[in-house]
């Protein structure tokens, strides 16, 4: 996409008033935006066009936001960035909704600049330069051509916002990297107001660690995470935590 490009959203929302806000606030700032009220005209939709950025409620008629979301990804291969939109700020919304492929996560009511520093970034993560490169930490493994991630032989299934956080954990491993610069890296100037990076991190952990003999993703309380083996130089301590998920750091 070139800098004068206009961003093309789809967007899926059941309220009719709220659509209409939104559609016409990105409509002012040059976005194109196609619309759907429904989760199977919004998967159909999805599906057969070409979009830049997918805004999608979580309560819709049909199919549920999630559920679309979760096929997107699971049945149609679909990478193009979702952000998920939804009146519950729990952490286990947070979870389901990263846990079906979901890039990002608004709560209702939310400011219309945000929703429009949001899709903006998630859109210029979108269209980097694919290098192909392939990273590895201990016995994880990380193709940023393929996207492809395999601890000890056994893929991961890791949603695009996920693999963002680990490429940049394996890249500096077993090095810290804070919690300001990966909200940064996620988010630009513009993180979320709740605490979606520690959702995120749970979930990583999940993937990276759940059926493994040693974590290899560390909290380092305070500061932010890193990527170490046992016995690594760096490699987490007494005073560090590794598998910390219930945590404000974890």
């Amino acid at each position: 996409m070139t800098a004068d490009a206009r961003i093309r959203v789809l967007l899926v929302e059941d309220h009719n008033d709220l659509a209409g806000t939104i559609v016409d606030f990105l409509e002012s700032f040059d976005f194109t935006v196609d619309y759907a009220a429904d989760g199977l005209t919004g998967l159909h939709l999805a599906r057969t066009r070409t979009f830049d950025a997918i805004v999608l409620d979580v309560m819709l008629p049909g199919i549920d936001g999630l559920e679309l979301c979760r096929r997107l990804r699971a049945e149609h291969a679909c990478a193009t960035p979702v952000i998920v939109l939804t009146a519950r700020d729990e952490l286990n919304d947070k979870l389901a909704g990263f846990d079906s492929g979901a890039d990002d996560y608004l709560v209702k009511p939310f400011d219309l600049p945000e929703l429009v520093a949001r899709l903006r970034s998630l859109v210029r993560r979108g269209t980097g330069a694919v290098t192909g490169e392939r990273l590895s930490v201990a016995d994880l493994t990380l193709d940023t051509g393929s996207r492809e991630v395999h601890r000890a032989g056994r893929a991961l299934a890791l949603s695009p916002t996920a693999f963002r956080i680990l490429e940049l954990l394996v890249r500096q491993a077993p090095n810290v990297v804070t919690r300001k610069e990966i909200e940064w890296a996620l988010w630009g100037e513009e993180p979320p107001r709740s605490d979606s990076l520690r959702s995120l991190v749970y979930k990583l952990r999940g993937w990276v660690d759940g059926d493994a003999d040693a974590p290899l993703l560390h909290t380092v309380t305070g500061i932010g995470y890193r990527l170490a083996a046992p016995g690594a130089p760096g490699a987490p301590g007494a005073n560090e935590a590794g598998n910390d998920t219930g945590s404000a750091d974890s």
